[in-house]
């Protein structure tokens, strides 16, 4: 089997001595090559050169944004020569939404026997993703609030980046909205069009995590579903405040006047009148008017 293994130096959690002790057992049981990023968008050359030879497996040793970009470059070529690569993950940054979402230990060392159990017994999952503006996301994807807090963030991204980080940005954000509150506008096959003043769109549960503590939006998503909604018609602190607790609690029941959620989605659309951000599992791509939202099914195998 041949292998490359795909770290980000900067990643929070990742060490020189965590990236030895991986490359030394991986290299045990597959011919391997080890690549470090040092920009952006070098993760995501290096899993499609990856699949342009033939590569039979990519693994990815960072955090969610260096999942991200490698499992755009698997799914970049439309018609690869050979059969794509399979994905492994071995967490390495503050949240691992998408790790821990697959049951995987946070724990790179545990990670990486999991990792190489899986590779003996060829133990696999097939699993769906979703697709933002053409752009593949593992666990969530979002315009508006989630989006603008995601660029405050992405100004300060560095190793202390992390949840805390994340909170006070986000009531930051919403005490100060950096772009104001456009409304967007929600169409769904079948169905009316809504306008909202944010819009949350998850390819699994939890949505995404503070600290230990699961944060649930569409507690019925799953990488075996199509893709779930959560949009709020208003932004007022009591409506606020009234999903965020919902969203910490163990089942994540949401229920309220101003909310907009669904599940088991094929598809939707959401516009804007000016240019809102959209952001996919935690990495900004930047403003955009129309956004097309897709839940393809069976789209990435994983060594699991």
């Amino acid at each position: 089997m041949r292998a490359v293994l795909v770290v980000n130096p900067r990643a929070t959690a990742t060490t020189p001595g965590g990236r030895d002790v991986l490359a030394h057992a991986l290299a045990s049981e597959v011919k391997l090559d080890v690549v470090e990023t040092d920009h952006r968008g070098h993760a995501r050359a290096v899993a499609r050169a990856a699949v342009e030879d033939g590569l039979d497996l990519v693994v990815a040793h960072g955090g969610d944004g260096t999942v991200n970009e490698v499992v755009n470059g698997l799914l970049d070529p439309p018609e690869p020569p050979a059969p794509r690569p399979m994905l492994g993950v071995v967490p390495g940054g503050s949240a691992n939404v998408f790790a821990r979402a697959l049951g995987l230990p946070r724990d790179p060392v545990e990670a990486t026997g999991r990792l190489l159990r899986a590779l003996e017994e060829r133990s696999v999952r097939r699993v769906g993703l979703g697709r933002a503006d053409g752009h593949w996301f593992t666990f969530n994807a979002g315009m508006g609030w989630d989006a603008d807090v995601v660029a405050a963030v992405d100004r300060r991204r560095g190793k202390r980046t992390g949840p805390w980080l994340y909170l006070r940005t986000a009531v930051a954000g919403y005490l100060r909205p950096p772009h104001g509150r456009p409304t967007l506008t929600v169409r769904m096959p079948g169905a009316e069009p809504v306008e909202v003043r944010t819009a949350f769109v998850s390819n699994t549960d939890p949505w995404s995590y503070l600290g230990p503590r699961a944060v649930h939006l569409n507690a019925h998503s799953s990488f075996d579903s199509g893709l779930g909604l959560f949009a709020l018609t208003g932004l007022g602190l009591p409506t606020v405040l009234r999903h965020v607790r919902q969203a910490l609690r163990t089942r994540g029941e949401h229920r309220g006047r101003r909310l907009l959620r669904h599940d088991d989605v094929p598809v939707l659309r959401i516009t804007a009148e000016e240019p809102v951000g959209l952001q996919v599992d935690g990495e900004l791509l930047g403003p955009r008017t129309h956004v097309e939202f897709v839940g393809v099914p069976d789209a990435l195998t994983v060594a699991l």
